[in-house]
């Protein structure tokens, strides 16, 4: 199936419940080209949730970063591949077999995208857990399982958006979150850039969240990303 990319900016729908999500998908005023429902909302709303916003014509990453034995991860995709969403996340540490898995039972219409390693970690914390670093290192690591599995993409940080485009076939996308116009405090992310960084390294799509929900007024933050990314491009 077609695939666009829109304006490349997705909306992070970090809220509680249903009821915040429609509240800040109608602030936005339909500028981002995506929304992204990830851990909490779903766990708050469910499938629910995903079949209503890509019922009303909404383009739906849907972020579970799915890590667990093969067969469960497949299982778990099949119940979620209809509901269509166009961007499903699985975990790259789950290795090559759960991520092939993962992408068999997706189908052709939902794409599945490998998180490589999480933006609020950095070289420190992967000592900590006892990942073999750097964490640049390790994310092209994973891409490449990533691009071996049939992954359509990874999620990485900015930093490793260039790294990532100069070994990935083409078509294969690279998703950044991590993202924060200038002046917007990092949070709990340590692996940041702005929206026009990380789209002049390569990135096809970037993750806004915090600098958008909390914005006074998130369709006109919204659109400034958007004039940004297309100024990068």
């Amino acid at each position: 199936m077609s695939f666009s990319v829109g304006n490349r900016l997705i909306a992070a729908l970090d809220v509680p419940d249903g009821a915040a999500a429609d509240a800040l998908v109608a602030r936005l005023g339909g500028v981002p080209s995506w929304i992204k429902i990830g851990l909490e909302l779903f766990c708050a709303e469910g499938p629910a949730l995903v079949r209503a916003h890509v019922g009303a014509g909404g383009s739906v990453m849907l972020d579970l970063k799915l890590h667990d034995i093969p067969e469960t991860v497949a299982r778990a995709t099949t119940r979620l591949a209809p509901l269509g969403a166009g961007l499903l996340t699985v975990h790259a540490g789950g290795g090559r077999a759960m991520l092939a898995a993962a992408v068999e039972a997706a189908g052709s219409a939902t794409r599945v995208l490998a998180v490589t390693v999480l933006t609020s970690l950095d070289d420190a914390d992967l000592a900590d857990i006892g990942a073999v670093g750097p964490a640049s290192a390790l994310v092209l690591h994973r891409a490449r399982l990533a691009i071996a599995a049939g992954c359509a993409g990874v999620v990485a940080s900015p930093h490793e958006v260039a790294a990532v485009r100069a070994i990935a076939p083409a078509g294969f996308l690279v998703v950044t979150p991590g993202v924060r116009p200038a002046g917007a405090a990092a949070g709990d992310q340590k692996r940041v850039m702005t929206p026009a960084a990380a789209r002049a390294a390569g990135a096809d799509l970037v993750v806004v969240g915090r600098p958008l929900r909390d914005a006074p007024d998130p369709a006109a933050a919204a659109r400034a990303i958007v004039a940004e990314l297309g100024e990068a491009a």
